[in-house]
C-alpha cells in the first residue's frame, strides 16, 4: 500500500541544516539513513521520522510550489516562534505577496529555503 512519508528539503549544507531544523521543531538526527549527502530528523519524543535534509547543489526557488507550514495557536505565539527562528538562522525574506490580513508570516530557513508561521486563530487569510 503506498502511503505517504515526510517532506524532504534541499538544502547545501547538510550539517546547518541539520542545526537549524533540529533546533527549530525539536528534532532529533537519526542514524538511520544517515549519509553524506543525507539526514533524517525524527521527532525527540520517538514517535517517528519527521523532516529529511538532501543534499542540493540547485538554489532555492524565489517562489516555491510547495513548502513547509509550522503551526502556532495563536498571534503572541507566532510572534514569539517568528523571532526564536530568527534567532536559529532564519531570515525575513522581504515577501511582498502578503494578503490585506495575513495569518502567515513567510521566513527562509539558513539554505534559502521558504516556509510559513501560520497562527491559527487567524486561519485562513485570503
Amino acid at each position: 500500500m503506498l502511503r505517504l512519508g515526510f517532506p524532504v528539503i534541499g538544502v547545501q549544507d547538510i550539517p546547518r541544516a541539520t542545526a537549524f531544523w533540529t533546533s527549530a521543531l525539536d528534532l532529533v538526527e537519526s542514524a538511520e539513513w544517515a549519509s553524506e549527502n543525507w539526514r533524517t530528523l525524527e521527532h525527540a519524543d520517538g514517535s517517528g521520522r519527521a523532516l529529511g535534509l538532501m543534499r542540493s547543489e540547485s538554489p532555492a526557488e524565489a517562489l516555491p510550489r510547495i513548502h513547509l507550514d509550522l503551526l502556532v495557536d495563536t498571534a503572541a505565539e507566532q510572534r514569539a516562534e517568528v523571532r526564536r527562528l530568527i534567532g536559529l538562522g532564519a531570515r525575513d525574506p522581504g515577501w511582498d505577496r502578503y494578503p490585506p490580513k495575513p495569518d502567515f508570516v513567510v521566513l527562509a530557513d539558513p539554505d534559502g529555503n521558504l516556509f510559513c508561521v501560520v497562527d491559527l486563530s487567524n486561519a485562513p487569510s485570503g
